[in-house]
């Protein structure tokens, strides 16, 4: 189970302060309690170009829904050409994530300090597609309850990242999945092309709060 750190000395302001933005609140700290606080509250951390923390929660947020998910035939064919394993190389995907190669890349020596950290104590979770001894690809992600927030993947071989996608959804579909949240932050090209739908930012903060109430999904407990 998940080591619950130290709370945070920050407070987090409503997500509603924030209006049209998608921007919240900008500071604070990237330690464990702070970065749980933020994702309980509807926020994630992601630095600017100049490397300050901001916290964000999107007016528009992306989410792929677990239960009834009906993968497309694509899907269905990438996720058959991969093992999918979970925790077991997570120091190799989130360096391939913050590639900074990668057109976007946004992921910092501090953000992969923290988030490392939160692996330790159970917070932070890799799911990875394997073609046999060789990592295709991969995704990493906060796992608190019901909530999935799933933060940056990546491929090595083409449908790697796909597959890694559809066999997280696999894992998080069980007897609670009308209530697990799914998050993607935003809707992009390539995450529509997987199921992924936007909801108004007032609704995922909802579902959130209840989300993170049930228990985890057996794969990160």
């Amino acid at each position: 189970m998940p080591v619950e750190p130290a709370g945070s000395v920050w407070e987090f302001p409503p997500v509603a302060v924030a209006g049209a933005s998608d921007v919240v609140a900008g500071g604070a700290d990237l330690a464990p309690g702070t970065v749980l606080a933020a994702y309980r509250a509807g926020l994630f951390p992601m630095p600017d170009h100049r490397g300050s923390v901001l916290w964000w929660s999107p007016v528009d947020r992306g989410v792929i829904e677990v239960a009834g998910y009906r993968p497309s035939r694509t899907v269905r064919r990438a996720r058959s050409k991969f093992e999918i394993r979970v925790n077991t190389a997570f120091d190799q995907v989130i360096r391939a994530c913050a590639d900074p190669r990668r057109p976007g890349s946004w992921i910092d020596r501090d953000i992969i300090a923290s988030y490392t950290e939160l692996h330790r104590l159970g917070w932070v979770h890799s799911v990875e597609a394997w073609d046999g001894d060789e990592l295709a690809g991969g995704l990493y992600g906060v796992a608190i309850g019901g909530l999935f927030a799933g933060e940056s993947m990546f491929h090595h071989k083409t449908d790697g990242s796909k597959a890694a996608v559809a066999g997280l959804i696999e894992l998080l579909d069980d007897e609670y999945a009308a209530d697990r949240v799914l998050d993607i932050q935003w809707v992009t090209d390539h995450l529509a092309t997987l199921g992924a739908v936007s909801i108004p930012r007032e609704a995922y903060v909802r579902r959130v709060a209840q989300a993170v109430t049930l228990p985890l999904p057996k794969a990160f407990s």
